[in-house]
């Protein structure tokens, strides 16, 4: 199983293990791109979040064709916005619809403290396609009440059905994604992927039915459809024309389509077939050959994600959530990131784990640095900054896989970053110092090793089901750390060294480890309310990662936590037996996930990875107080304008960006609005 590190990129450096043209005319509503011109990456902030605009280097290497098939392929995955936000909740359509109504039509008092409250959580809607939290999942909450609302409905002419407005403020629908323990998570979660009535039970004994004609080769049942009840029997709705969401997936089909016109190669020209294949049947075998012809294609300059992917905010592991991502090559710093796809099979010998889970022949591991070109659905505003996909286990042993960083999302975060928070949370200056002069690095390897090395490392035993099945509501976060943990124990390694990609890797090493537990133990919790278990599968498995480690390693003192002038610190008094541990958890995490040892991995998620010391969630959050900087970090996106002649033929296309949020958001609610509000 692959997996995307959807990561906070405002706390990037703390939290991760880890071309235009300057003719370009003005656009009305958006700045034209200059590359000349210093860059401005803010956008604006709000509640939690602040928004940033990228840069996309690269654009001016692209012929005119590749530019066509990177703006075919951007409109094609805003062509199922809308798709994201009904998955993630059935009122979305309609709440967002409505809202946009009143924002755009009130003529009322705008100074008053309700309608900057109003105007916010609009923002936080849009920045978390629905109305449940991007990140932790809770139903977003008003500052504003159901009486100011019901008076902007009322001067707007805006008609939102009174049991949905009741739902805004209430205690219905509270969390989208729900995996607690011992629950029925499936009827208890929000999200639009089960029917009001589907369980648990319901789910399991469903897909019991289900059986691959090749067993080895074991089908995505469930990848791209929804389960519901009609007359006691539990029935799929899969997403294809004609379908399930199938207005919406004709428009993706127009435009790649087109996109296969203007393919690089044969082999990518395939796969963009084998894509409109599959939105046109809903079929899990062509999604596999597609898959397939996907991770085979590996030349040219431009790549994309698109489908149902992942399975992150499914709370059983089953259906992918819709995104895309269109990225264009980094040309200079893949070809410096490639050493490691080449020497993946030397990290899996030389790894922790039990002989019988290593690979043999790690296969297909290709790495690249890209420059994101357009997002939707999953991928946006909210962004990950590195992607290993496909997540078949099959297909990554048989095939291999593509990992890619999003190089100038890291860059613009950045820029926009601050050390401010870093500083407070370090033990002492000479661990700031380090930071600082090796963080970044730190980030950018630990981000390549998860991905490459991590995601395609380990082998199930014979016979052992998908993860999904086995691991059940801990597969997401099991399998996240199980690559943090083979990123870990090589971090601080000579290795790395010896590959030409640090100068100082026990420096390098240290910054690393440094972060993880820093962040782990500390920082991750600006994220939560005071009293919240944590509940995302990142967060989780960096603290279970962290928790375990700091615990095992009492007895030496390898990790100190320390309180200076009521201030609660951690450091590390031994990199090389920290790294020790890292490597046992590593053989840990990979038994459990090559045995399917659900027992195993429900005891150390919830004995280490859910709840939060009161006491220390108390002060840090009182600590960071002090610091304006949102801790969740997304993204407008640049605006692809194709310019035609008198026939009609792109000519030329140029990049502009967004001058507002609010601004991105109106005009995608009225381009790509191909859904009825109730699907």
């Amino acid at each position: 199983m692959n997996l995307k590190s959807i990561l906070n990129l405002a706390l990037v450096f703390t939290i991760l293990f880890s071309c235009g043209n300057e003719n370009s005319k003005k656009i009305e509503g958006a700045m034209a791109y200059n590359e000349t011109a210093e860059f401005d990456f803010f956008v604006e902030q709000f509640a939690d979040v602040k928004v940033l605009r990228y840069e996309v280097p690269g654009w001016d290497v692209l012929t005119l064709n590749e530019q066509k098939l990177v703006y075919y392929l951007t409109q094609a995955g805003l062509a199922g916005r809308d798709i994201m936000w009904d998955q993630n909740y059935k009122h979305n359509l309609k709440i967002r619809k409505e809202l946009e109504h009143v924002y755009t039509n009130y003529s009322g008092d705008k100074s008053s403290e309700d309608w900057k409250a109003f105007e916010i959580y609009l923002k936080r809607v849009w920045f978390s396609n629905g109305i449940h939290h991007h990140y932790s999942n809770d139903k977003l909450k008003p500052e504003f009440s159901a009486d100011y609302l019901k008076m902007l409905l009322t001067e707007t002419n805006t008609d939102l059905d009174s049991d949905i407005l009741e739902i805004l403020f209430n205690e219905v629908d509270t969390k989208k994604v729900n995996q607690g323990k011992g629950v029925d998570n499936a009827s208890l979660s929000a999200v639009n992927f089960y029917g009001p009535d589907v369980t648990n039970e319901d789910v399991a004994n469903y897909y019991k039915t289900k059986t691959s004609p090749n067993p080895e080769k074991p089908l995505a049942f469930g990848i791209n459809s929804q389960l519901v009840k009609e007359n006691g029997e539990v029935k799929e709705r899969i997403y294809k024309s004609g379908g399930l969401y199938g207005e919406a997936i004709d428009e993706i089909i127009k435009w790649l389509e087109l996109a296969k016109g203007v393919a690089e190669n044969e082999a990518q020209a395939n796969a963009l077939g084998l894509l409109i294949d599959y939105y046109k049947t809903g079929d899990l075998q062509t999604w596999d050959d597609y898959n397939v012809a996907w991770t085979n294609a590996t030349e040219g300059n431009v790549d994309y994600i698109n489908g149902f992917v992942e399975v992150y905010n499914d709370p059983l592991g089953y259906t992918g959530s819709y995104e895309m991502i269109v990225q264009i090559n980094d040309f200079d710093m893949s070809q410096k990131m490639k050493v490691l796809s080449d020497n993946a099979q030397w990290f899996e010998d030389n790894s922790t784990l039990i002989e019988a889970h290593k690979k043999e022949n790690v296969v297909g591991v290709t790495y690249k640095v890209v420059n994101v070109a357009g997002e939707a659905g999953d991928a946006s505003p909210s962004t990950p900054i590195g992607v290993n996909l496909p997540n078949s286990s099959w297909i990554r042993a048989a095939v291999g896989s593509k990992s890619v960083s999003l190089g100038n999302i890291i860059n613009a975060s950045n820029k926009a970053s601050s050390a401010g928070r870093t500083k407070e949370f370090v033990h002492d200056e000479e661990e700031f110092k380090n930071h600082e002069q090796y963080g970044e690095l730190a980030d950018k390897l630990e981000t390549a090793l998860h991905e490459v090395i991590g995601h395609a490392s380990g082998q199930l035993n014979p016979g052992v089901p998908e993860t999904k099945e086995t691991l059940k509501n801990y597969a997401s976060t099991l399998e996240e750390g199980r690559a943090d943990l083979v990123a870990l124990y090589y971090m601080y390694h000579p290795k790395l060294q010896e590959l030409g990609l640090v100068d100082d890797w026990e420096a390098v090493g240290r910054a690393s480890y440094d972060a993880y537990i820093r962040n782990g133990l500390l920082v991750q919790l600006v994220r939560l309310n005071l009293g919240d278990d944590v509940e995302e599968a990142h967060m989780r498995n960096r603290q279970w990662i962290s928790a375990w480690v700091f615990e095992k390693g009492q007895k030496e003192n390898i990790i100190e936590k320390v309180t200076k002038e009521g201030k609660t610190y951690y450091n590390i008094n031994d990199y090389a037996k920290l790294r020790d541990l890292f490597g046992q958890l590593l053989r840990e995490a990979q038994r459990i996930k090559s045995e399917g040892d659900y027992a195993a991995v429900e005891a150390l998620v919830e004995g280490y990875g859910v709840k939060v010391d009161q006491a220390i969630h108390t002060e840090v959050l009182e600590r960071n107080k002090q610091y304006k900087s949102a801790p969740y970090t997304g993204y407008v996106n640049p605006i692809l304008v194709a310019e035609k002649d008198d026939s009609g033929e792109i000519v030329s296309i140029k990049i502009t960006q967004p001058k507002t949020f609010a601004e991105q958001m109106l005009n995608y609610s009225d381009q790509y609005n191909f859904l009825p509000d109730v699907n």
